[in-house]
């Protein structure tokens, strides 16, 4: 009988390789299981020992897992899954809806709509509680490492359950006091610009004003387009903001029309696996009934 026969696998060994894989350092895993990092990697140690193979390979970059590791995260995974639905029959009155839900979207989406959304989702389940992750970076779902995502994006990806909210319409902006009223050429080559050009490469805006003003030079640079908006209500300049985001603002007035070539779309995604759980079912099909663009 072999050693990856011969060693009984357990639960708890399979959290650890899940989280491990999830994160790639002792450390960080460590935190998701409320273990410290000694733990984890005897933990990890064990079970190669057991099976006699190599999970994961050691590098400066972290624990990469190997093929099988992978296999035994997926497994994790529907242990994980299968714990949160027990979880949820055991909640003391069925109406209710408790735990947390990780939702990853940018900072504009996350301030402009899915907050305001939040507030009364919370009143209705206030044993709720989220993780809220703001970047330009996709948190993966398929790794577990958000239950929703709120994206801007024309193509989601296909192995995602997703709902089209709408399309996110932009124009540009200037501020409501800066004393700019309209727009043209003049204004265009005069104007100080504010943009995500080394954030985001290819947003709508960035790529709609390079090929309308291809020698404008923004004087600031910056890494959303929430600041984008901070920037322009305070008069440093002008930039393209989405209609649904400048639109709840007294202090910015549109300079253009809708901006017809930067318009994308919004989704609502979530993981095949997790939209079965009664947090994520919860906050999902709120959000799909609420998160309002116009």
């Amino acid at each position: 009988m072999t050693a990856i026969t011969q060693y009984k696998l357990s639960a708890a060994d399979l959290e650890v390789v899940l989280a491990l894989a999830r994160s790639g350092t002792l450390a960080d895993a460590g935190e998701r299981l409320s273990l410290d990092a000694s733990t984890v990697f005897r933990t990890i140690q064990k079970v190669e020992k057991g099976l006699g193979l190599r999970l994961f390979e050691r590098s400066r970059a972290g624990y990469l897992p190997s093929e099988l590791a992978q296999q035994l995260a997926g497994h994790g995974e529907q242990v994980e899954a299968q714990l949160e639905a027990a979880r949820s029959v055991l909640q003391s009155q069925p109406e209710q809806v408790s735990g947390t839900v990780r939702i990853t979207t940018t900072d504009t989406v996350l301030h402009g709509l899915v907050a305001p959304a939040l507030k009364a989702l919370q009143a209705s389940h206030p044993l709720l509680g989220f993780d809220l992750h703001a970047g330009n970076e996709l948190a993966s779902l398929t790794r577990r490492d958000a239950d929703i995502a709120v994206r801007a994006t024309k193509r989601p990806p296909q192995h995602l359950v997703g709902k089209h909210v709408g399309p996110i319409r932009v124009a540009l902006y200037a501020a409501k006091k800066g004393g700019i009223k309209r727009f043209d050429d003049t204004v265009a080559a005069q104007a100080s610009w504010i943009a995500p050009d080394d954030a985001l490469p290819e947003h709508p805006s960035v790529v709609w004003r390079k090929k309308h003003f291809p020698k404008v030079v923004p004087r600031y640079r910056v890494n959303s387009i929430l600041t984008v908006a901070e920037l322009v209500a305070q008069g440093l300049g002008i930039g393209i903001l989405p209609v649904f985001l400048a639109q709840r603002r007294t202090d910015v007035v549109p300079l253009t029309e809708v901006l017809d070539e930067c318009q994308t779309e919004l989704w609502l995604l979530t993981h095949t696996e997790s939209r079965h759980l009664r947090r994520v079912s919860a906050v999902y099909g709120y959000l799909s009934q609420n998160l309002l663009l116009e």
